[in-house]
């Protein structure tokens, strides 16, 4: 096994964000990301990409950044003890994409690195990241491209990461101080998701790192272009909205990345880049009874196989 190192992965990184970003502003065929390098100390670097305002995207960031530090916050300490006194470096990608027709599902997506290291001792690393779609209004096919797509990067490297990390990514998206009957409420349908993730080594490792970054784009595109120009109206947009408060919600509440990126004194308009334009909370809201609204969350909002052909 190779040693594992930052270099590498920064590389494609890089590379995977700017082919992203292409992706994304050909799909709006206007609006482009505005551009930022922000060198960080110890020669980290970050290069936030946002886009606003699109006639497609109403919102997206696309968001690289590495990091360097002499200690980690005590957080990430408490969670893992052996991660005590050592330098570390992580390195990521993270994106979110908030589609303006409704029709049109929200993606998000994170591949990161993590290393930290010690004179004298053996280095801690893990991979972390996945995709997952959150859709206003449900399409099968939709469902069953995106996790065919999901289980192809991950039966790239080995047939058996796609159930594990699907039932990761289940388990992981969920706003669990909201209820549906008497579960949780769901983010959207879920893909893949992992985390500390090494023990296949680090050349295995990496290249399934590469496999979910180039299938996020092979998955998510071709779904923004098949619902992009669905006619829509105000019942629509209002729906969107009200959706997206479960967004910010789960971004605030549950999700292990802000929070790090709070604790450890990361830029905060990066960090908060994810959450959408525009929002809406009603008091008590719930959509009617056999409307497409409701079937979202009856048949969209519930952990199942999409490829079972049901």
């Amino acid at each position: 096994m190779s040693r594992p190192e930052s270099r590498p992965v920064r590389d494609y990184l890089l590379d995977l964000q700017d082919r992203i970003c292409a992706g994304i502003e050909a799909q709006d065929g206007a609006a482009t990301f505005s551009r930022e390098v922000l060198e960080g100390e110890r020669g980290g670097l970050a290069r936030p990409r946002v886009l606003e305002g699109g006639e497609v995207v109403e919102k997206a960031a696309v968001n690289f950044s590495h990091t360097r530090g002499d200690s980690l916050p005590a957080a990430a300490t408490a969670r893992r003890p052996e991660l005590a006194g050592r330098a570390f470096e992580a390195v990521s990608v993270s994106l979110i994409v908030h589609p303006r027709n409704p029709f049109a599902p929200t993606s998000h997506a994170n591949v990161r690195f993590f290393i930290a290291e010690k004179e004298g001792q053996e280095p801690v690393w893990w991979f972390g990241g996945g995709f997952d779609l959150t859709p206003y209004y449900g399409y099968d096919e939709d469902c069953v491209h995106w996790h065919a797509e999901a289980k192809s990067a991950c039966d790239a490297v080995d047939p058996g990461l796609y159930p594990r990390f699907k039932a990761a990514c289940d388990e992981y998206f969920v706003n669990t101080h909201r209820r549906i009957g008497d579960r949780g409420e769901p983010r959207g349908i879920g893909g893949v998701f992992y985390d500390d993730f090494s023990e296949l080594g680090f050349e295995r490792c990496f290249q399934l790192h590469r496999s979910v970054g180039d299938h996020y784009i092979s998955a998510y595109l071709p779904i923004l272009e098949r619902r992009k120009d669905t006619p829509w109206g105000e019942a629509e947009r209002d729906w969107q909205l009200h959706r997206r408060g479960r967004y910010v919600e789960f971004n605030l509440v549950h999700d292990r990345g802000t929070k790090f990126g709070l604790q450890s004194g990361g830029r905060i308009e990066s960090i908060l880049a994810s959450l959408p334009s525009e929002v809406r909370w009603s008091y008590n809201y719930a959509p009617q009874p056999g409307t497409p609204e409701a079937a979202l969350l009856e048949r969209y909002l519930v952990p199942r196989d999409w490829l079972a052909g049901e």
